[in-house]
């Protein structure tokens, strides 16, 4: 299988200059930072847990495009513009992800991000 650059895989907003999934030609998964915004373009709103939740619906759909799931996430690498988004950012990942096997993680605290109202974005590797 050939490695395949998935631009906008179903349920995931409009992008410019990336690509949302590569499927490597091996057993690996990418998934581009995600952020608060919908497949039909709908901004989640100014509160951190429901930017959270939907940045995690987003990856759930970019891993399902790319043959994969939230449940073989191996690496994820988080943006935060304010760190006391910990607190939400943790609680929104404990639901999706099962905290006994909770997958290596980077966080990082950032000055801003694309747009000024995102306050979280998250990227991701996982397996097939």
């Amino acid at each position: 299988m050939a490695t395949e650059y998935l631009a906008r895989p179903e349920g995931l907003p409009p992008v410019n200059g990336y690509s949302h999934v590569v499927v490597f030609d091996g057993p690996m998964v990418a998934v581009s930072g995600q952020v608060p915004v919908s497949g039909t373009g709908v901004y989640a709103g100014d509160e951190a847990v429901e930017q959270v939740r939907q940045v995690f619906d987003n990856l759930a759909a970019a891993l399902a495009a790319g043959g994969s799931g939230l449940d073989r996430v191996v690496k994820l690498t988080v943006y935060l513009t304010d760190l006391a988004d910990l607190g939400s950012f943790r609680e929104v990942r404990d639901r999706y992800l099962d905290p006994a096997r909770l997958p290596a993680c980077s966080l990082v605290q950032v000055g801003a991000l694309v747009d000024p109202r995102f306050r979280v974005e998250i990227d991701a590797l996982a397996t097939r």
